[in-house]
């Protein structure tokens, strides 16, 4: 008599080549899936990053942590890592090229005290900080440009997800957000909304 595969034994079914698969699910990531479908520019819908800029009383909605003369700073929905967090001027402007001095000094000085927030309260090891010009670069919405923070740790295999394009995000936003929100006055940065 041939045994039954451990997955099967274990409930799980049986995958390709004799091994067994396992189900992650993951379905906050259905809202992403579905999004893909709009176009480039934001159109459909509008621009979210103009959105939340013109939105301020949604800012606890919308995970928007600073807002600045010129910026806000906000976490990814759809994050890389716990802790992903985006910087976008609050105007619609696509490239460096078309931001004024005073709107390209906050965008880099927000990017720095989002940084230095972030390994404060999340005692990351690393930092992934950049930007994408143009959907073949990577940009999901390449109208609007943002910058992303996304910390790191000795190890993590999160930021190129390494086995079937799965993530594990350790933290909630709203308990990191809590965090940030005691750690920041602490470490001398403005306060964060909400």
């Amino acid at each position: 008599m041939q045994r039954l595969p451990e997955c099967v034994i274990e409930g799980r079914l049986p995958g390709g080549m004799g091994e067994c698969s396992k189900n992650l699910w993951a379905s906050w990531r259905s809202e992403y899936i579905h999004s893909l479908g709009e176009p480039a520019d934001g159109q459909a819908g509008g621009c979210f990053l103009c959105r939340y800029a013109g939105q301020p009383e949604q800012d606890a909605l919308h995970h928007v942590l600073w807002r600045g003369l010129r910026c806000l700073t906000m976490f990814n929905r759809f994050p890389y890592n716990n802790g992903h967090l985006l910087v976008a001027p609050l105007d619609h402007l696509a490239g460096l090229d078309e931001l004024d001095e005073p709107t390209l000094d906050e965008l880099i000085r927000t990017v720095r005290d989002a940084q230095r927030l972030l390994g404060h309260t999340t005692n990351a090891h690393g930092f992934n900080v950049g930007m994408n010009f143009g959907r073949c670069a990577g940009a999901g919405l390449p109208g609007h440009l943002h910058v992303h923070i996304v910390p790191r740790w000795e190890g993590d295999t999160n930021f190129m997800a390494v086995i079937s394009d799965n993530r594990v995000i350790s933290e909630s936003i709203e308990s990191l957000y809590n965090k940030m929100r005691a750690a920041a006055e602490g470490l001398g940065l403005p306060a964060l909304r909400g």
